[in-house]
């Protein structure tokens, strides 16, 4: 490894106001700057945007200062991974082309350094939660992907919009009182698909996920350690592999 490889997870620009969304957003483009000067690929695990979906002309408003950096970053050569989460599913080849992003839609495996990563965003993974399994067939059908489309921008993008905001709110109120419940939610599905996995793959080293905002390492075996990364709404953690260890940190202001 000739640099560090970083991760982070859902960031959810867009919510719940304009003016908090760019707050977060210019602390996002600090940090990347921050991580370009001694990344060697950077990883953002999922929920980029708390929506985003790709009309074939056009996509939706905002992110300059994101887009931007992140373009740069990719032309000079630093790979920047997006694994697709449950609120930017609808990402197709607009981030690809434009800003040189690497789209990912399945978990994946990753060696870096001797060390073996498996590498996800986590919504669906592990038993139970059955009722947003069906929904995300839902969405990920190219029929209903297709419907949507139909309707334009201006009024489909903000009806997005607005349900997402609503729903959001609602969330990260409960998630500023119920990190006990994120933490439970962790044990019973992630935990239980990280060990599933380590049955038929014990080589692994870390396991790495989003998606529950919740920040915490757990060791699952004498060898692995699962990850999950946390969010940008109220934790700006982030993990940073250096070559040898994966170590959680915070973003600074």
């Amino acid at each position: 490894m000739n640099g560090k490889i970083y991760f982070a997870s859902d960031f959810h620009l867009g919510i719940p106001d304009r003016r908090q969304s760019l707050e977060r957003e210019k602390r996002l483009v600090h940090w990347l700057d921050m991580a370009r000067k001694d990344a060697e690929e950077i990883f953002l695990m999922g929920d980029l945007f708390d929506f985003w979906f790709e009309y074939r002309t056009a996509v939706p408003r905002g992110y300059t200062r994101l887009l931007g950096i992140l373009a740069e970053i990719t032309d000079s050569g630093i790979p920047v991974h997006l694994f697709r989460g449950n609120h930017d599913m609808w990402a197709f080849s607009y981030l690809q082309e434009e800003v040189g992003i690497q789209l990912h839609r399945n978990p994946e495996f990753r060696s870096f350094n001797g060390k073996n990563f498996y590498l996800a965003h986590g919504d669906g993974l592990g038993p139970g939660d059955h009722g947003y399994k069906f929904i995300k067939k839902v969405f990920a059908s190219p029929v209903n992907q297709w419907l949507f489309r139909l309707i334009h921008p201006d009024l489909g993008i903000s009806m997005a919009l607005f349900w997402s905001r609503k729903s959001r709110h609602a969330a990260m109120q409960k998630e500023k009182t119920e990190e006990e419940r994120n933490l439970r939610l962790i044990n019973e599905r992630i935990l239980f698909h990280s060990q599933e996995l380590i049955k038929q793959h014990p080589e692994l080293d870390y396991l790495v996920y989003g998606h529950y905002h919740y920040p915490v390492e757990t060791a699952i075996s004498e060898k692995a350690v699962q990850v999950v990364l946390g969010d940008w709404l109220t934790h700006f953690t982030y993990a940073v592999f250096d070559g040898e260890k994966l170590t959680m940190k915070e973003a600074g202001i």
